[in-house]
Formats: C-alpha cells, structure tokens, sequence
C-alpha cells in the first residue's frame, strides 16, 4: 500500500489534518471570549453551512476535472483564509464580520475539497478499508495532538499561531497533491463519462447533478444512513462543541477541553487500528453497534463528570466514532461506481453535514430554553435512538463487505432497494 501516490496523499491528508484538529479548539477558545456560545455556533455554522449548500457543486466539479486538481485549488484557497485570520489575531482582536467572511470562504473551499477525499482513496490504494483505516489513525493522531497544541499555543502566544500552523499546513497538503502523479487508466476511473458533461451549459451541470442524485438514492441504505445523520447533526454532533467546550471550560479550566478533544484523538487511534484488523461481513451494522458506545461522550459532560472520568468517556467516543467512520467510507466507496463516487459523496456529505450546521447555530440560543446540560443529555438519548434506528432498517443491517466497487453491480437507477 506505501507507494508513492499513497504515501503522497497520506502525508497530505495528515498534515491538513493536523492544523484542521487545531481549529474547534482555537475557536472556541479565541473567539468564545470574544464573542461568547452564540459566536462560535454561529462562526461554526457559517463554515458548515457555506459547505453544505456548495458541496455538491464540489463532487460535479470533481467528476469533471478531477478530485485532485480541486483538491490542490481549494488547499490555496486555505492558506488565504488562514492566513489572513491569523494576520488579524497577530494585529489585536479580529471583527466578528471578519470571521464569519473567513469562515464563508473556507466552507466554500471544503466543499471543493471534501467529495475527491472519497474519489482518491481508490485511485491511489489497492485495499480500500485498509487505506481508510490508516488514514482513520492518522486523523485521530491529528485530533490527539492537535487541541492540546491549540490550546497550549493560545496561552502561550495567542489564536495568531495555531492559524498560521493550519495556514502552513495547507501549503504542504497542495504540494504533495500536487506531485501525485495518476496512470491515465486510474484517471479515467475517477472523472465522469456521461455524454452531457463535456460542455459546461448549465443544463449539463443540472444532469450531472441528477445522476449524482439517482445514483444516491437508489441505495436504500445510503439515504437512510443520512437521514439519520441529520437528526445526529442537530442534536448530537451540532451542538457538541459550543456546549461541551463551555461546559467543560467553566467547570475544569480552557486546558481541560483541549486535554478532552486529545482523549477522543486517543481512542480515534485505537478505534481506527480496529478498523484495520476487523473486517465484519457486515459493516454497517458493526458500526452501528460501535456507535452506540458514542453515547457516553455526551453524557459524561452533561452529568459533569470529573476529569478522569471525562477523558475516558472521551476515548470511548473517539473509538466508537472512528470504527463507524471506516465502515461507512468503505462501505460508500466500494458500492458506488468510481465514475459517480465524487457526486455521491457530495450528496451524502450534504445531507450529513447540513444537520450539523443547523445544529451550531441553533446551540447558542437553545441554552435559553434549557440548560446546556439537559440538551447534552437529548444528545445523548439522540445517540442511542439513532442506533436503533440503523440496526432497524434491513438495507443497513445486512449491506455486505466488498472489496472493490468493481465486484458489485451497480443497482438499476429508480430502484428504492438499491444495493
């Protein structure tokens, strides 16, 4: 697997990632003072929700000239937009309309960026589930060393430095992209061959928008998956960040939360090795049953419970977390045709992170309706709801390993079984 492309876009994928783990941390302790919970829901949501409506502009545009090229564009477009966050923190304290500007335009760069993540992992690794576990490992390395850093870095010299990092991280994510170099065989596979989207007239844009749709919803499990990912994104993962940063914050100090957010990197390590032993016949449903574990993360902030006891609800979330994410990435990439993978990714990521936004902007003024205790502890009711309702649907429950998008036969366009 340690070839050259691979070891490019893993080098690539984990320094980015670093200086992205960094991020909630410094802007829920930069901005959270500033600007208190609304103001980093709203930062938050802003990034989420600019995603979330240009993503699946993202996975056309991916089909069509390729997910690596976007991939390098929207990186430089990061290192603008870090850059100048960290310029203003440096001169003093940075305009709430300056923030929420940076965060539009970095949003719109990850959804560039985000639906060739999936499209790649192919092109450049033989063993799908073995890749996304390794690059699950490198992720929660990131989010293990990532906050700790963010957090002793704005103490020592302020939110300036950790925006400079992520700048510069970017930088070295573009040149690696860069320097990969695909055979034209595996380019083919991964850039669309509909008939209609060798011109660039918006109905052919809208019919690459369409097949990306048909293709997306002919997978019952697929769609049922993402439903349930926006009830998560609301009231689980959304508010997650602005309540549990400022719970954990008032009741152990801004270095409990950074130590909190490395726990979950620590068990995102090990729930990612897991992933590269285990290969479950049936991973949707191993996940799901993962998942369910997630549901002490929550709820140990929301019982206010001591540090020790926080940080290992912490690793048990990160691992539960990072076993259903390999088998999802897996489960996605190998049961969709390579010529579409980028569309549908686009449009699961869309339906998946939109949840998410809502949920960020709506946390700050849910804590006048109730205390941000009692809505971790819906989160965590939410949690366990949501794995019931996967392990329910049959489409989710017996989806079957594959190894390669090649072995399946794609189902007919229309159907509402699907695969």
């Amino acid at each position: 697997m340690w070839d050259r492309r691979f070891t490019l876009y893993f080098t690539a994928r984990a320094v980015s990632l670093l200086g992205d783990a960094m991020m909630p941390v410094a802007a829920a302790l930069a901005v959270g003072p500033l600007y208190g919970i609304s103001g980093v829901g709203f930062v938050l949501g802003t990034w989420t929700g600019t995603f979330v409506l240009l993503v699946l502009f993202g996975g056309v545009f991916a089909d069509r000239v390729g997910a690596r090229r976007m991939m390098v564009g929207a990186d430089l477009v990061r290192v603008l937009t870090q850059g100048v966050l960290a310029a203003a923190f440096f001169a003093g304290t940075p305009p709430f309309w300056l923030l929420v500007t940076m965060a539009a335009l970095a949003g719109a760069a990850v959804a560039m960026f985000q639906p060739g993540v999936n499209g790649m992992v192919p092109l450049v690794a033989r063993e799908p589930q073995r890749a996304n576990a390794t690059l699950k490992v490198a992720d929660a390395l990131a989010h293990l060393l990532g906050p700790a850093l963010a957090g002793l870095l704005i103490v020592l010299t302020g939110a300036g430095a950790v925006y400079a990092i992520d700048a510069g991280t970017f930088v070295l994510s573009a040149l690696c992209l860069a320097l990969i170099r695909l055979a034209p065989a595996d380019v083919s596979k991964g850039t669309s061959t509909d008939a209609d989207s060798t011109d660039s007239t918006w109905g052919s844009l809208r019919g690459d928008l369409r097949r990306g749709w048909q293709e997306f919803r002919s997978r019952t499990w697929m769609w049922a998956v993402i439903l349930i990912w926006v009830a998560y994104g609301v009231l689980l993962f959304g508010p997650l960040v602005p309540l549990g940063s400022a719970l954990i914050g008032a009741r152990l100090g801004p270095n409990a939360y950074g130590l909190a957010v490395s726990s979950m990197g620590v068990g995102t390590v090990l729930g990612g090795l897991l992933a590269l032993r285990l290969r479950p016949a049936r991973p949707l449903a191993a996940g799901a049953v993962a998942m369910a574990v997630f549901t002490v993360l929550p709820l140990c902030v929301a019982l206010g419970a001591g540090l020790p006891l926080l940080l290992a609800g912490h690793v048990l979330g990160g691992g539960a977390w990072a076993f259903w994410s390999v088998m999802w990435a897996t489960s996605v990439q190998t049961h969709t045709p390579s010529a579409v993978l980028n569309r549908v990714t686009a449009y699961e990521l869309a339906g998946s992170v939109s949840g998410i936004a809502l949920g960020q902007i709506l946390a700050g003024p849910a804590t006048e309706l109730a205390p941000p205790e009692e809505l971790l502890l819906i989160s965590a009711g939410t949690c366990l709801a949501g794995c019931v309702a996967l392990l329910s649907i049959p489409a989710i429950r017996t989806l079957r390993r594959v190894t390669s998008p090649d072995t399946v036969t794609p189902p007919a366009l229309g159907d509402p079984d699907g695969s």
